[in-house]
């Protein structure tokens, strides 16, 4: 086979051979370098990339020294990544394709072919974040939530299919198929790529917060903004500090009680108190090869809940173990175990010589798990199952804060009465109204959903029951799991409970529940009752998963079956039974939960090859009957209707296309008015919510004027590809905390007329005004899910800087891909220690010549100094080129 490379490559001399000399590749190991046997094996990935695409240009030869060098250059150099794929869901991915269409809009403007705009490196978009809890409960649930999302979302649906034919290089998963990560794990990820007569490692960068998980196969890739993801599909590479690698040493042996969902909290905990923000953490050590390859990939899910870049396991035996279950040949395997030896990348755990140097090592002994739960608000606040009910009885008492609700001692025991069905139930502080099975980190662990299944067989078997009322439902990843819940024989028992399976993508984790039934939410706000929803996600702030639920916890999915059985989550599983047999024998959960070698024995009998081909099969298009029948544009052109409520071309292109022919200078911020004066912890969800639109929101007021009704409103999610929607759904949350204003909600302070308004009517009245706008914030700002629109959106309000005390390092790197400042306070100061009301004018002053990490003077009166979170020389050239797109649109005319 023919493998082109330059004659002026410069690591050329590089070039090895497998298979008889017909598949090549680079052997960093032909430097004879001894630096290479020490790197960490994730390093090793990143400088592979950086030999094969050295180009002068992009990827020089110092940038491959310097990896190399990563002992003594980590922390310091910048060095580019290019990676294998990129991977896009439809909430993230619509915006991306849409700026790519209106990209190819601009280049047919200056007279260029815009059928040349098209991803250089190879894209998936998978249809799956559109899915929404219409029915439940009644015949055919899955079919006519299928059919709901597919008349709800005909336009986007004929956008994507028309993506799929107009470009290049882009590969669109219709939906029904399974969730972005479960695809990504069971289909798209290959662990080597060979293109071309060429093989190297796969690699991804994606649009979905769950990226990650696929560090669990051996397979190097992290979430990214949207913004960025379109530079690396349109041939930039990933621009990136050297990180630090933190060497997590597992050691001791997994508690038989002890679930994957244990060890990943457990190891959450560990890692969040270790303060490793923005390293790559790898794993090593015996304890290793005790984790299958589902719970590896569970494991390095949680990585953003720890703020690390990465959660990196190195091929081994056990990923070919895996692989061998999947739709892999032998041929493969053997070319997979090969390459990977060949260029060190294959580790075995129990030999201590084969392990790399790291920047630091922490070590976990995995005896020390038990089961635990985390909530009521936030995925880091761990409560053992054991001091459950103690727990939550401490949260009502406590003030209102991370934990607490402020329940008075005398309303602590309220009853509330109520009919449900003809039938009188009651509710009190504490019950559970939800519970979610759902896809986010636990559905691609055969075990967990196994444990759930046999518990509730058990269950059933004992006579026991879940009330009604409680907004059951079972989301799996993909067809794979309800194929082995079904081939075990556990499914119907699931059903029996209420958890029906209601379709295939992101349902409760991104706040698409269903309505509770009225007499459930009449009687929780007659009460002021501390509702419950427990679900097996990794994502629960307040108020997300439905407005009258207050405490939300995250729990392993037997667990989640548990506490619908009791019904509450002040329940001691230890002393006090869930339930009650027919001829009155109390069973408690140690009664019903499947022992270790009962779970291991059905995962082996059900989780087998046959599972991955019912998974091809589902995504061979001829078995997707409705994708097939929508009509789509035959154009390179998109033909933008503009009466589509979904899909608008963005207006900050026009902008762009004005400035096309030259570089702006940065321009110094003057006289700019706060927008909104935040505190600690603003999550992406406060920024840019993903849920329903509310009735009385901006953006509600804006599809009424396009006559639609409450009921065709969708979500923002699914509007995304809208500017016009999203813009308005800014900063839209009702539980935005604006000190402007006092209390949760989406408005803020109009400074110049006093008036409360609706913060995109402020903000438009500051843009008429012709006044810049900024962002006060506290710690943390943006951390959560990987959004574009928590950028785009403040960006299209007119916001020229965000001044906080530290930023989650995705959205920072957003901010700065849409041409917003992200300003650090410096260390030890704030807006509080500064003496800042936030209604004062502010100025920031720019030099003619930026540096990373360069202080800038901000004043409003009197002047303090912030630090402008440029880490790298390339965040510096997007900023001046007035953000991401507008470079890359630049590099095309």
């Amino acid at each position: 086979m023919f493998v082109f490379v330059s004659a002026e490559h410069p690591y050329r001399h590089l070039i090895d051979s497998l298979e008889d000399g017909r598949i090549k590749f680079f052997n960093p190991q032909k430097l004879k370098d001894p630096r290479y046997d020490k790197l960490p094996l994730s390093i090793r990935v990143l400088l592979e990339a950086a030999i094969r695409n050295c180009d002068g240009f992009y990827t020089k030869e110092e940038d491959v020294q310097n990896l190399l060098d990563w002992q003594q250059q980590q922390n310091k150099a910048e060095v580019p990544f290019s990676p294998a794929r990129v991977l896009l869901q439809d909430f993230t991915g619509i915006p991306a394709m849409v700026d790519l269409a209106a990209m190819r809009d601009a280049v047919a403007k200056h007279g260029g072919d815009p059928s040349l705009v098209n991803p250089k490196c190879p894209t998936d978009l998978i249809v799956d974040h559109s899915l929404q809890i219409d029915y439940s409960k009644c015949t055919d649930t899955s079919l006519k939530n299928q059919e709901m999302e597919l008349i709800r979302n005909k336009e986007r649906l004929q956008f994507f299919k028309w993506c799929s034919k107009a470009f290049k290089n882009v590969n669109v998963v219709p939906p029904d198929v399974g969730a972005v990560h479960q695809v990504n794990l069971e289909y798209l990820s290959k662990v080597i790529q060979v293109r071309d007569g060429l093989i190297y490692p796969d690699s991804v960068v994606g649009t979905d917060s769950h990226t990650t998980m696929i560090n669990g196969l051996g397979v190097l890739g992290w979430g990214v903004g949207g913004i960025e993801s379109e530079a690396v599909m349109l041939g930039q590479p990933v621009s990136l500090t050297l990180p630090q690698v933190v060497g997590c040493k597992l050691v001791g042996s997994i508690n038989p009680l002890t679930t994957s969902i244990d060890v990943v909290l457990g190891i959450t905990k560990h890692l969040r108190q270790a303060g490793i923000a923005g390293k790559f953490v790898e794993f090593f050590g015996p304890g290793v090869s005790q984790l299958s390859a589902p719970d590896r990939t569970t494991i390095a899910n949680m990585c953003p809940e720890y703020s690390a870049t990465v959660s990196f396991f190195p091929v081994d035996q056990v990923t070919l173990q895996h692989f061998k279950k999947t739709n892999f040949t032998q041929e493969k395997l053997e070319l997979m175990e090969d390459y990977m030896k060949a260029v060190k990348l294959f580790r075995s755990f129990e030999d201590p010589s084969e392990d790399p140097q790291y920047s630091e090592v922490i070590e976990i002994n995995l005896s020390s798990m038990v089961p635990y739960v985390s909530g009521p608000k936030r995925p880091q606040d761990r409560v053992t199952v054991s001091s459950m009910k103690q727990d939550f009885q401490s949260c009502l008492d406590e003030k209102v804060c991370f934990k607490g609700f402020h329940i008075a001692k005398e309303k602590q025991e309220t009853r509330v009465p109520f009919l449900h069905c003809g039938q009188e139930y009651q509710l009190a502080h504490g019950s559970v109204v939800i519970a979610a099975v759902i896809s986010c980190t636990n559905n691609c662990n055969p075990s967990v959903m196994l444990t759930a299944g046999l518990l509730a067989k058990k269950a059933v078997e004992a006579g026991l029951v879940v009330k009604p009322y409680i907004r059951t439902s079972l989301a799996p990843g993909s067809g794979m799991v309800t194929h082995y819940l079904s081939t075990s024989g556990v499914l119907p028992y699931l059903s029996q409970l209420g958890f029906e399976v209601i379709g295939y993508g992101c349902a409760t984790c991104v706040g698409n529940t269903a309505p509770l039934p009225e007499a459930v939410v009449d009687a929780i706000k007659q009460g002021d009752l501390v509702a419950c929803g427990v679900l097996s996600g990794n994502r629960h702030f307040e108020g997300r998963l439905c407005d009258c639920v207050r405490a939300n916890y995250l729990a392993s999915p037997p667990l989640v079956v548990a506490y619908a059985i009791a019904g509450t989550v002040g329940i001691d599983f230890e002393k006090e039974p869930l339930g009650l047999t027919s001829d009155g024998k109390e069973v408690y959960l140690r009664d019903i939960w499947p022992s270790r070698e009962e779970i291991q024995q059905t995962e082996e009998d059900t989780v087998i090859s046959s599972i991955f081909k019912d998974l091809r099969e589902r995504l061979e298009v001829r078995r997707n009957t409705f994708w097939n029948n929508i009509e789509c544009p035959d154009s390179a052109l998109f033909p933008w209707d503009h009466k589509s409520t979904y899909i608008r071309s963005p207006c900050f292109f026009s902008k762009l296309v004005i400035t096309l022919l030259f570089v702006p200078a940065p321009h110094s911020i003057e006289g700019a008015h706060a927008l909104l004066f935040l505190g600690d912890k603003v999550t992406t969800d406060h920024i840019s919510p993903a849920g329903s639109i509310a009735r009385v929101s901006a953006a509600a007021k804006y599809l009424l004027s396009k006559r639609l009704t409450p009921r065709e409103f969708n979500s923002y999610g699914a509007r995304r590809g809208n500017d016009a929607v999203m813009t308005r759904g800014t900063f839209a949350s009702i539980k935005l905390q604006n000190r402007f204003i006092g209390k949760s909600g989406p408005k803020t302070l109009h400074i110049p007329s006093g008036q409360t308004l609706d913060v995109f009517e402020a903000a438009d009245r500051y843009q008429r005004d012709g006044v810049p706008l900024i962002i006060l914030a506290g710690k943390d700002y943006g951390s959560g899910n990987s959004r574009d629109w928590v950028a785009k959106g403040p960006y299209l309000m007119g916001v020229r800087a965000v001044i906080a005390e530290s930023f989650e390092t995705l959205h920072k790197n957003q901010l700065v891909g849409m041409g917003i400042m992200p300003l650090q306070f410096l260390p030890g100061q704030n807006a509080d220690s500064l003496e800042l009301s936030g209604k004062e004018r502010f100025t920031v002053t720019l030099p003619e010549s930026l540096s990373p990490r360069q202080q800038l003077t901000t004043s409003q009166g009197k002047s303090f100094l912030v630090t402008a979170l440029f880490d790298t020389e390339t965040d510096v050239i997007f900023f001046q080129h007035g953000g991401l797109l507008r470079y890359v649109a630049r590099t095309l005319l």
